[in-house]
């Protein structure tokens, strides 16, 4: 299995090296394409390649003409089985932590959670690919709070890390009638205001945690982005009186995000190269926004 594993991440390192050669390739095709349809000269850097480049153009179609990227590989397979996602925590967890875990592992459906004990994170990782796991979710805490949630896909990234702050879990709420049960149907997925590149990225982390749910499915959850911060509700509906008198109710836990990091590969890969880092300079620009409007 690790012969194997090394062999797939020696092939999408690869495919990603030569990303650049491609974008390049793809740029030029563009500028003939362009040229043809507007009826103006081929770009005089061009002519010596143009009738090798007019050759691939005319081969293309939709599905091969946009090079592809390793955000595709990355979650290629995504749509072929369910999500199974293992959530664990920090060393030496509190009570708190604990009883955070266990209520993520009733919001991700197919999600087990593993007493951390002494493994370390390359065990972890190496463990869950064995057993076809798509994400491992580790949650982090200071002085009793749970503080982080990481997020690694696999078998080759990314990761995303996050900052958790007012976490209110359904154990902490008094009147837990009022919560209601937690349903394992699998719901639908609400993400408000992604709207920038990296926000379209961090949706994309976010939503491949769940799998597709059946339309009448009546739990949803919801990633509303506001100032960078994201607002992690879980609610049930009713329609008591018919489609305008709905009633939503919310069943914990909620919580807010906000995205620090974004890596290129698993979160025992020290080396992996960040693709996104919140800067302490970033906070005085207080009106640029990084995940949307």
């Amino acid at each position: 299995m690790k012969r194997k594993n090394t062999r797939l991440m020696k092939e999408y390192l690869y495919r990603k090296s030569l990303e650049g050669k491609e974008r390049l390739l793809y740029e030029n095709k563009r500028k003939i394409r362009e040229a043809l349809q507007e009826g103006k000269p081929i770009p005089t850097e061009l002519r010596n390649e143009e009738a090798e480049l007019r050759r691939e153009i005319d081969l293309e179609d939709e599905n091969t003409a946009v090079p592809r990227t390793h955000i595709d590989d990355e979650y290629a397979k995504a749509a072929e089985r369910d999500p199974k996602i293992l959530i664990t925590t920090s060393r030496n967890p509190s009570a708190p932590l604990v009883q955070f875990a266990k209520e993520l592992k009733l919001v991700f459906p197919n999600a087990q959670q593993m007493n951390r004990g002494g493994q370390v994170i390359s065990e972890i990782i190496e463990t869950c690919r064995a057993h076809d796991f798509t994400d491992v979710v580790l949650v982090h805490e200071n002085r009793g709070i749970p503080d982080g949630l990481f997020i690694t896909h696999l078998p080759f990234g990314p990761t995303a890390f996050f900052e958790l702050r007012n976490v209110v879990t359904r154990h902490d709420i008094k009147d837990k009638k009022a919560m209601g049960t937690m349903p394992q149907v699998y719901p639908h997925v609400i993400l408000d205001n992604f709207t920038t590149k990296l926000g379209e990225r961090t949706a994309n982390i976010l939503k491949h945690l769940f799998p597709v749910p059946k339309p009448e499915t009546k739990r949803i959850i919801t990633f509303a982005n506001q100032s960078d911060y994201i607002s992690f509700r879980h609610h049930t509906y009713e329609k008591h009186g018919g489609p305008k008198s709905i009633v939503l109710e919310e069943i914990g836990p909620r919580f807010e995000m906000r995205l620090f990091k974004i890596k290129l590969g698993t979160l025992d890969q020290t080396e992996a190269q960040d693709e996104w880092v919140f800067k302490p300079y970033m906070n005085t620009a207080k009106k640029q926004k990084f995940i949307g409007t």
